[in-house]
C-alpha cells in the first residue's frame, strides 16, 4: 500500500482553497517531487541556508519565470495554433487577447504581462464612441480580475495621452480591483501634465498605477521596447526572465568582518554562487524542458534570445545596519548620510560584479540587476533597497536617500511612498513628488494612500477587506490574498507610516 503524502491530503481537503487554487498547489507539489537541477555542494549549502534563494520557483524549470509576448504579432497575424484569425474590430481584438492570455505561462501559472493595452487597442477604436469604449474596457477589466485573479498580472499604458489610456484609468479607479496591476509610462516630452494629473488622481483613489520613468527605461531596452510586469519588473518585450535568483545581503553582512571584507571577499563569493544557481536553472529551461519548441516561438510571440536572468538582492537596509554596527557607527540606513552612502557603494559594487559576469542563454549575454521585492516569509528583512517599514522619513528625505540606488537596477527597483489621505484633496502634490523623484533619478514612482482599501504589498495589490475575510478562514477567490495576509503577519507591511506631503518639502524636490 503506498505511503500517503500528508501535504497533498491537506491541500485536497483545505476548505479555504478554491478548486483552481487546489489544482495549482498540487501541481507545485508534483514538480517539487522531482530532482533539483544539478548544482555543486557549495551552491547547495548556500541555497539551503537561504543566503542565496531560488524564489521557490520549483525543482523543474519547465517555463520561464516571466514571459512578455509581443501581442502586436498576435493582433496582426492571429494564431494558426489557436485557430484565430487576425482581428478586425475592437471586440475581436479584445477577444483575441483574452484567448491569448490563457496560453502565456509564468511562475504564477497566469500571465504577468498583458501588454501595452492602449498601443494594442487604439488601432481598433476608429468609429467607437468614448462611452462605448469605456463600457468595453469595463467588461474587459472585470473579466481579467474574475478569470485571472492574480495581482501579479500587469498592464501597461502610456506614454501618450489617448482615449484607451483614459478609459482604463477611469475603469480602474471605479472598480478598484487587485488585478490587473498597472503602470503608466511617463515621458515629459510626450505625456503632458493633463494625463499625469489624472494618473495622480487615480493613485489617491486606488493606489494605482505605478508611474515609470520611460526615458530612463528606454535607454536600457532600446527600440524593441520593454514591459513592466508582475510587481515592477522591467524586462524585454518579446522575451522575459528565465529565472530570478537572489542574494540575502543581510546574511552576507553577518558573515563579514568589515565593510572591506564584505565588498572584496564575501559579496563576490555569494554573487558567484547565485550565478551558479541561475546557470543551473537556465540550462534546464533551455536544454531539457522543451519550452522554446512551442508555438509561442514559431509564431513570433516570443524570441528566446530576448530572455534575461534577473539577479536579485534584498535586505540592503539590514546589511548596512549590520556593517555599521561592526564598524562601531551609530547611523542607520534611510536617515544617516554615511549609512546611506554605504548602501550606494554596495549597489555600485553589485552592478560591477553582475555586469562583469557573462551568462549563457541570456539577453545581451548578461544578467540584469534587480532590487527584489521580497517574499511574504522574509521576517525581519526589508525588500530590495527599501527603508524598513515604520521607520520611513518624510517623503522628500525618503526619495533623496534612495535615488542614487536607482541607476544600478535596470530590471526593476521600487519604493512605496505611503502618503497621508489628506493628499486626496491635493493630487497635484503627487504630481510634484513624482516629477521631483524622476528628476533625482528614480526609475519608478509608487504610492499607497492612507484610507484606501486597495494597498500595495511589495508591488502587487491586496484589499484590506479581503485580508480580513481570509483571516476569518473564509478563503479568497484571488490567488494573492494569501500572500498578502502572510506578508502582513511576517513582514509588518501594514506598519508603513502614512506621511503628509508638505509644500515646503516639495519645494526642494527639484534641487
Amino acid at each position: 500500500m503506498p505511503i500517503e503524502n500528508p501535504t497533498l491530503r491537506h491541500i485536497v481537503n483545505d476548505p479555504t482553497l478554491s478548486f483552481a487554487q487546489k489544482a495549482r498547489a498540487l501541481s507545485l507539489e508534483a514538480e517539487n517531487s522531482l530532482t533539483y537541477p544539478p548544482i555543486d555542494d557549495e551552491t547547495r549549502a548556500a541555497l539551503d541556508a537561504r543566503v542565496i534563494c531560488d524564489m521557490y520557483e520549483g525543482h523543474a524549470p519547465y517555463k520561464p519565470r516571466y514571459v512578455l509576448p509581443d501581442y502586436e504579432v498576435v493582433l496582426k497575424n492571429g494564431s494558426e495554433w489557436l485557430e484565430l484569425p487576425a482581428p478586425q474590430t475592437l471586440d475581436e481584438a479584445i477577444n483575441t487577447l483574452m484567448i491569448a492570455y490563457h496560453h502565456v505561462p509564468s511562475v504564477t501559472a497566469m500571465p504577468v504581462f498583458i501588454g501595452h493595452l492602449d498601443k494594442l487597442l487604439l488601432p481598433f477604436c476608429d468609429g467607437v464612441a468614448d462611452e462605448a469604449l469605456y463600457q468595453k474596457i469595463k467588461l474587459f477589466w472585470r473579466y481579467l480580475d474574475r478569470v485571472l485573479p492574480d495581482a501579479f498580472m500587469h498592464a501597461n499604458i502610456g506614454p501618450t495621452d489617448n482615449r484607451v489610456a483614459r478609459a482604463i484609468l477611469r475603469v480602474d479607479a471605479e472598480l478598484k480591483q487587485i488585478a490587473p496591476n498597472l503602470t503608466f509610462f511617463y515621458d515629459p516630452e510626450i505625456s503632458g501634465d493633463d494625463i499625469l494629473r489624472l494618473v495622480a488622481e487615480n493613485i489617491t483613489k486606488c493606489s494605482k498605477p505605478h508611474i515609470a520613468n520611460h526615458p530612463l527605461h528606454q535607454q536600457v531596452f532600446g527600440e524593441r521596447g520593454y514591459g513592466i510586469v508582475s510587481c515592477y519588473n522591467a524586462l524585454p518585450v518579446c522575451g522575459g526572465a528565465s529565472t530570478l535568483t537572489r542574494v540575502n545581503l543581510a546574511a552576507v553582512a553577518e558573515q563579514s568582518e568589515s565593510m572591506d571584507d564584505f565588498l572584496t571577499n564575501k559579496l563576490p563569493h555569494y554573487v558567484d554562487l547565485n550565478f551558479r544557481l541561475a546557470e543551473a536553472r537556465i540550462d534546464y529551461l533551455f536544454n531539457q524542458s522543451g519550452f522554446f519548441d512551442s508555438f509561442l516561438v514559431t509564431e513570433g510571440w516570443i524570441d528566446e534570445t530576448r530572455f534575461t536572468a534577473m539577479f536579485g538582492i534584498f535586505a540592503m537596509a539590514e546589511a548596512v545596519n549590520v556593517l555599521q554596527e561592526k564598524a562601531g557607527a551609530a547611523g542607520r540606513y534611510g536617515y544617516d548620510p554615511d549609512a546611506n552612502a554605504i548602501g550606494h557603494q554596495i549597489s555600485r559594487q553589485l552592478e560591477r560584479l553582475v555586469g562583469e559576469r557573462k551568462l549563457k542563454n541570456a539577453w545581451q549575454g548578461r544578467a540584469m540587476l534587480h532590487s527584489q521585492a521580497g517574499l511574504s516569509t522574509d521576517t525581519g528583512l526589508t525588500p530590495g533597497v527599501r527603508i524598513p517599514y515604520g521607520t520611513e522619513p518624510d517623503p522628500v528625505s525618503h526619495i533623496r536617500a534612495l535615488a542614487p540606488h536607482h541607476r544600478h537596477y535596470a530590471s526593476g527597483i521600487s519604493e512605496i511612498l505611503t502618503l497621508d489621505e489628506t493628499v486626496k484633496a491635493n493630487p497635484d502634490a503627487v504630481v510634484d513628488l513624482c516629477k521631483g523623484a524622476f528628476a533625482m533619478g528614480f526609475r519608478e514612482f509608487t504610492a499607497n494612500v492612507g484610507g484606501n482599501d486597495l494597498v500595495r504589498v511589495t508591488g502587487y495589490m491586496i484589499r484590506l477587506s479581503d485580508i480580513e475575510k481570509f483571516n476569518a478562514e473564509v478563503g479568497s477567490r484571488t490567488n494573492t490574498t494569501a500572500l498578502g495576509a502572510e506578508a502582513a503577519d511576517c513582514t509588518s507591511i501594514l506598519k508603513r507610516k502614512p506621511r503628509v506631503v508638505a509644500n515646503e518639502l516639495l519645494a526642494g524636490t527639484n534641487q
